[in-house]
């Protein structure tokens, strides 16, 4: 346990969270809730002459273009100046030439930070938005959410995109613990919270990488692509997340220029945590060798912890790249995926990982805690939080989900062998009051200057907080019972009895 973890002596007052009474932009919640004009539509074969024609008599930024039975396409301001101005093509060219690759689209009822992620994560100027029958109704860009309750982390999020030297950069994210206190403040769901927050943590180490990778012109950043692992990459981060992170290389890197692109890495960490952004020197860390391999290492290790997970801390890996999602560098690159994707189908390596994930108990206190006198304290990550995380990693696993975070995991495996559809919206609901518990928790520290940790004082909570973790707790421990019971019947990978 850390110093930041321990509450001084004597500290009994209730730990409270002012609300604003504002609570600006509450209540536009929802993608449809961002819609302001109608969708301007195009057509694959006009000129880029008519359609940006047709966009300056609209005053519109974005042309939705149908591509056959192929969805949807954008076309953008931007994308006329680049693909026909500066390239010095004519304008009397097809928006087809332009606009070939359908982009997802959103459903009106799509919460706004969820649509906000997809954009951002495609790195996407807009979306097209559809109505329950499919039809398009309008289009998101990134600058409609600033009327969002995302609003103002996006503003942050920009600022440090923007950041022209680390000391900018660093003071700009210095300023996310009073971002998620004041979202904290106006009410909002504590999932949208964390969401705004890994959004500007990816944000700071792209921007970081970037930095780095420019005083170090002789490094190729195109043979590097950064996989932010654990709760950034879940997008469930609080104010004591560290940042682990893993690189994959490229293949025909040597030795030596393997051990210069790690020392550079390096650099980035220091640049993060200058940033606010702890890094754990003994977790998972993109310049240590164990996490910076080549393509071809890594999916050989992987191939090695399917066969023996038992052998060179295999499960420990295997549960850190399950959640790993790449955000600088190719996208298509997760160390170990291509291995991954059968992970599912071999049935003693998940009833080790099943065991695993069961083996972090759900309890308000432990044996340790009575020995030493601490029966008043809980430990909420790792006694509440961490058994729900990895409940649903293995469960969406079974389901063959791709989701990352707990909730959608959660609900992507619900109804299935070993967890039935109430079992599942249980859960989800305990994940969310026993994070605005820890959250609230550790605001309440961050105002009044102490050290901010996941070891509750239970004296310093609310009685109806007190009684909503005793009861996530008991949620919680119910069903690893029951998953436990049924494991030592059914093989992990395909039970045939639903949690009831």
């Amino acid at each position: 346990m850390t110093d930041s973890d321990r509450e001084p002596a004597g500290r009994s007052e209730k730990l409270t969270v002012a609300r604003r009474r504002d609570r600006a932009g509450v209540g536009r919640g929802i993608v449809g809730d961002l819609l302001v004009t109608r969708p301007l539509m195009g057509t694959a074969t006009m000129t880029v002459r008519e359609a940006a024609a047709q966009m300056t008599d609209r005053g519109q930024e974005h042309m939705v273009i149908p591509l056959s039975d192929r969805g949807y396409g954008v076309l953008t301001d931007a994308d006329i100046r680049s693909g026909v101005v500066a390239a010095g093509r004519g304008p009397d060219m097809t928006v087809d030439e332009l606009v070939r690759v359908p982009v997802p689209v959103v459903h009106r009822d799509t919460a706004a930070i969820d649509a906000l992620t997809e954009l951002l994560d495609h790195d996407l100027t807009a979306m097209p938005v559809v109505d329950g029958d499919g039809a398009v109704i309008g289009v998101v860009a990134a600058v409609d959410f600033i009327a969002a309750p995302s609003g103002p982390g996006m503003s942050l999020r920009a600022q440090v995109s923007r950041a022209g030297s680390v000391d900018d950069l660093q003071s700009s994210a210095r300023r996310v613990p009073y971002l998620v206190a004041d979202m904290l403040r106006r009410e909002q769901p504590v999932h949208e919270i964390t969401a705004v927050a890994s959004l500007i943590h990816d944000a700071v180490v792209r921007r970081a990488l970037d930095l780095v990778f420019d005083a170090h012109p002789d490094l190729d950043r195109a043979a590097v692509t950064w996989l932010s692992l654990g709760s950034n990459a879940r997008r469930e981060p609080v104010l004591t997340s560290d940042i682990d992170s893993a690189v994959t290389l490229d293949d025909d890197l040597t030795e030596g220029q393997i051990a210069d692109y790690r020392k550079a890495l390096g650099e980035v960490n220091d640049v993060l945590s200058g940033a606010g952004l702890p890094i754990d020197e003994n977790g998972a860390i993109a310049a240590k060798p164990l996490f910076a391999r080549t393509h071809t290492q890594w999916r050989t290790a992987a191939q090695g912890w399917l066969a023996d997970p038992l052998e060179n801390k295999g499960l420990i890996f295997t549960s850190l790249l399950l959640d790993a999602r790449p955000i600088w560098g190719d996208p298509s690159r997760s160390a170990g995926g291509e291995v991954f994707g059968e992970l599912r189908h071999h049935s003693s390596t998940m009833g080790l990982l099943l065991a695993e994930a069961l083996s972090y108990k759900a309890r308000l206190r432990s044996m340790r805690d009575v020995l030493t006198r601490r029966a008043d304290t809980f430990e909420i990550k790792a006694h509440g939080l961490t058994p729900v995380v990895n409940i649903a990693r293995w469960a969406a696993l079974v389901v063959g989900s791709h989701a990352l975070d707990t909730r959608s995991r959660l609900r992507a495996a619900a109804g299935s062998p070993m967890l039935s559809e109430a079992r599942a919206a249980d859960l989800v609901e305990v994940f969310d009051v026993l994070q605005r518990v820890r959250l609230n928790y550790q605001v309440a520290q961050f105002d009044r200057g102490e050290p901010v940790g996941d070891v509750l004082d239970m004296k310093r909570l609310s009685p109806l907080d007190r009684s909503l973790v005793a009861q996530a707790v008991r949620e919680i421990a119910g069903v690893q019972r029951t998953m436990s019971n049924m494991s030592q019947f059914l093989p992990a990978s395909e039970p045939d009895t639903v949690v009831e």
